[in-house]
């Protein structure tokens, strides 16, 4: 009862419009008599805070089953319709766009080669001129963009959206990309410079995306991406783990004792990228008299059956394997998903191998080993998905909502 009472109390200081909008987005309340008992707010309190919601189109009402005679009860739904969010993965040597609504849809997408190494300043303005392309192609107005979310390949300082000493993004270590993004989408899209971009790693945002829309009920779950380079992402009880400074899951850079003479993009020797990544495995065909540029081209070659390629992929399945048994008894995860240029049988068959030798049955026991389930487009949703989450987060929205009032 004494608890009970506590979280009453609690949900009676807190329950500003913005906490009703995560309670009805969460599914916890979605009648307004739902919303009294567990925010313990008298009806009218609740009408007039929902009135803000229904104001600034947040939300809407549907009816909540069959009427069985009388007046239909009414749900308290999110509309995902009254925004759209733009969304943006920058890969080594291409890139994707898209405009997605507020539940993560794909409203439209752009692919196409886009070179990371030739800087900011160029990606950058190509992205806004994909975004124009996008929004004309929809005959979406700018001002319907709530906000902006890039998937970069490095690490980032969450706080700032800068990226960190990157091994494969030269040029990009501490460049102020949300501040840029914000200039590229007013002058090339006729966008508000105000609006919030948000940039993470591409490991997070897949395996955020991955977590929420094919597993929300599993508490720890770790994705790891094998493309060029080698990333993880990891989401505990919902949340992006990105440790103190953005650095957690760079697993790409564990040092191995037996590749001491590999040479990593990140200038050291010995990285688990410079003999499992697709730039490595591109790398050693190409050494065979197989000419491959990239861990694209890697995919494309495991996609027809090469012998070679699927050799080398099983063997760099082994060597992530070895590592991930350490990162696996760690994190304990539910799932393991494995993603990326390389997610194909053969190389997930040599996780396998290494994974269940080297790691205690109890470590297992309750493992899943996957692929991806959104492929391509998973970084494109986790980057939406993000954006959502900020912008209507209780504190957030009720900034937000106090803006457009006195506005």
């Amino acid at each position: 009862m004494g608890d009970d009472g506590n979280a009453g109390a609690m949900w009676v200081s807190q329950a500003s419009a913005g906490h009703l909008l995560q309670l009805i987005r969460s599914g916890q309340a979605t009648t307004r008599g739902e919303l009294q008992r567990v925010t313990g707010l008298a009806r009218s309190t609740v009408s007039s805070r929902l009135d803000q919601l229904f104001g600034a189109g947040w939300i809407r009402e549907a009816a909540a089953g069959p009427s069985t005679g009388g007046r239909p009860a009414m749900r308290l739904e999110f509309d995902a319709g009254h925004g759209v969010v733009l969304a943006a993965v920058l890969e080594t040597r291409h890139g994707r766009a898209a405009v997605l609504d507020l539940a993560g849809r794909i409203l439209a997408e752009q692919v196409g080669d886009l070179l990371i190494d030739v800087g900011p300043e160029k990606v950058l303005g190509q992205v806004g001129d994909w975004f124009a392309a996008l929004l004309a192609e929809l005959g979406v107005d700018a001002g319907a963009v709530c906000g902006i979310g890039l998937s970069v390949p490095g690490p980032v300082e969450a706080s700032t959206g800068t990226v960190v000493q990157p091994p494969i993004m030269p040029g990009w270590d501490g460049y102020p990309i949300p501040d840029r993004m914000r200039q590229v989408f007013r002058d090339q899209v006729g966008g508000d410079p105000a609006v919030p971009v948000l940039v993470d790693n591409d490991a997070n945002l897949m395996a955020y995306a991955e977590q929420r829309l094919g597993h929300p009920d599993c508490a720890a779950f770790l994705l790891v991406k094998v493309s060029t380079g080698i990333g993880a992402g990891i989401v505990v009880d919902g949340q992006i783990f990105r440790g103190i400074d953005g650095g957690a899951g760079d697993i790409g850079h564990i040092r191995l004792h037996d590749a001491a003479e590999a040479l990593c993009m990140c200038g050291s020797y010995g990285c688990l990228a410079a003999v499992a990544s697709g730039r490595a495995l591109a790398r050693q065909l190409t050494d065979m008299g197989i000419p491959t540029a990239s861990g694209s081209g890697v995919r494309e070659l495991l996609s027809v059956g090469q012998p070679d390629a699927l050799r080398l992929a099983r063997s760099a399945g082994r060597r992530v394997g070895d590592v991930l048994a350490t990162v696996v008894t760690l994190v304990n995860p539910g799932v393991l998903m494995i993603a990326g240029d390389l997610a194909g049988a053969p190389f997930v068959t040599g996780v396998r191998e290494r994974l269940y030798q080297l790691t205690m049955p109890r470590t297992t026991t309750h493992l899943e080993v996957v692929t991806s389930r959104l492929g391509d487009r998973a970084g494109l949703t986790g980057a939406a998905l993000h954006v959502v989450e900020h912008l209507y987060a209780p504190a957030q929205a009720d900034l937000r909502l106090s803006r457009q009032a006195a506005a």
